[in-house]
């Protein structure tokens, strides 16, 4: 079923205040309730190849995958949702392409993307991430990152050499050490989580929370969320405000109605017997 009326979409990319082009790409698709977000790195124009790529294949891997297969049938390998693993198969291949080019074409030499990626259904959310594009979620007031960064400053987190407020002000947050196209393969992180009316949940490249503290975000998100679109164009503001030093990328989703996939299969069921 679309989720057209369920679930109210918004996105927005800038270049910033100091790079010269926008190695960011995005995609998004309302019906199948996938968004997609990528910021790509190398030299040249490499970066926005490697993104752009991710983007593509994913968007169009993911489409095909989720209407492919049963929306609510579960992978009896795994435990996950078809969602979940149509959505990390198609990061897989991505991840596949991207490395090949880079491989065969001079140009892109050494180029790559952080991932974030999401698709909602059944009042669920399957998220894929690789590197330190982020998901984050507002629920009942509370602000939730819900992927944990792919980088260096991350697990020095973990093993106790920064805090979590020493690593938010720290200058060295940007050395990854997960993204597509560096390697052959890629280990793909993926989460499933309940969904429920009022969330809103936001994928952004790291030029948003590099520039703006998570609280700000928040305070953004609850201020102006009667609009997604002037919430997501105040983050970028936010963020070119405060030195805007790279890219930044925000998607946004608002859940406003459920959308469970079993009570509108008893609709159509109920139907049949009407006719």
């Amino acid at each position: 079923m679309s989720l057209r009326g369920k679930i109210n979409f918004a996105s927005l990319t800038d270049t910033g205040r100091v790079r010269d082009h926008n190695e960011d790409s995005i995609g998004s698709d309302p019906d199948l309730g996938l968004m997609v977000l990528a910021d790509g790195m190398g030299g040249y124009n490499a970066g926005e190849v490697a993104s752009g790529i991710a983007v593509q294949i994913v968007s169009e891997l993911a489409t095909e995958g989720a209407n492919r297969e049963e929306r609510d049938d579960i992978d009896p390998h795994s435990g996950m949702m078809r969602q979940s693993i149509v959505l990390r198969d198609a990061v897989y291949r991505a991840n596949k392409i991207i490395y090949q080019t880079a491989q065969s074409q001079t140009h892109c030499e050494g180029m790559g993307t952080t991932i974030v990626a999401c698709m909602f259904y059944d009042n669920k959310v399957s998220i894929a991430h690789v590197g330190d594009s982020r998901a984050y979620r507002v629920r009942s007031g509370k602000f939730e990152q819900l992927t944990m960064d792919h980088s260096l400053l991350q697990e020095l987190v973990d093993r106790g050499f920064y805090s979590a407020e020493e690593a938010q002000r720290s200058t060295n947050r940007n050395y990854v050490t997960r993204a597509l196209g560096v390697e052959p393969t890629v280990e793909v992180e993926v989460r499933e989580f309940d969904v429920l009316r009022d969330d809103v949940y936001l994928l952004c490249s790291d030029g948003l929370p590099d520039m703006v503290e998570d609280e700000d975000i928040h305070l953004t998100i609850n201020t102006f969320n009667a609009s997604l679109d002037v919430v997501g164009q105040q983050l970028v503001d936010l963020a070119n405000d405060h030195g805007g030093r790279d890219n930044v990328s925000v998607m946004l989703a608002q859940v406003v109605d459920s959308f469970s996939a079993r009570k509108n299969l008893l609709v159509k069921i109920a139907g049949l017997f009407r006719s």
